[in-house]
């Protein structure tokens, strides 16, 4: 399982799994998109690169959303497949390609306000990555 969406009242809430924290990313991204836009109907014809960086994992996926969210909002740009390599230098690093293309209203579920740090958490647990994410709506 990638990710899991949680009932949660008047926000988006999920839990994204990762076998690494890599993963963990990719699935958190697929989990933003698959929560905000009709996938089905995206026509995937644009790469988006995503960089950022952390001094831990819990900020380096939080800030990773926000990204995603700031294209959503500013690009309105929805992506399908992403690509993640990690890189430790001092901080964490995260870079991205993501697959996807340009939303329509049409293909807009809900619009997403903030990612939110009421309970977000990034753990390992059982020797796999998981995240937990509120957003707001």
């Amino acid at each position: 399982m990638k990710f899991r969406f949680i009932d949660h009242t008047a926000d988006i809430a999920f839990e994204a799994y990762g076998s690494n924290l890599r993963e963990l990313i990719e699935n958190a991204t697929l989990a933003f998109y698959e929560a905000f836009v009709d996938l089905s109907k995206l026509e995937v014809n644009t790469e988006k690169t995503l960089k950022v960086e952390a001094d831990s994992p819990d900020y380096l996926v939080f800030n990773w959303l926000n990204e995603l969210l700031f294209m959503f909002e500013t690009d309105f740009f929805a992506g399908k497949e992403v690509n993640v390599e990690l890189a430790e230098n001092g901080n964490l690093k995260a870079k991205g390609v993501i697959k996807g293309g340009k939303i329509s209203p049409e293909i807009v579920k809900t619009e997403p306000k903030a990612i939110t740090f009421h309970k977000f958490k990034v753990e390992q647990r059982d020797g796999k990555w998981v995240a937990f994410v509120i957003i707001d709506i």
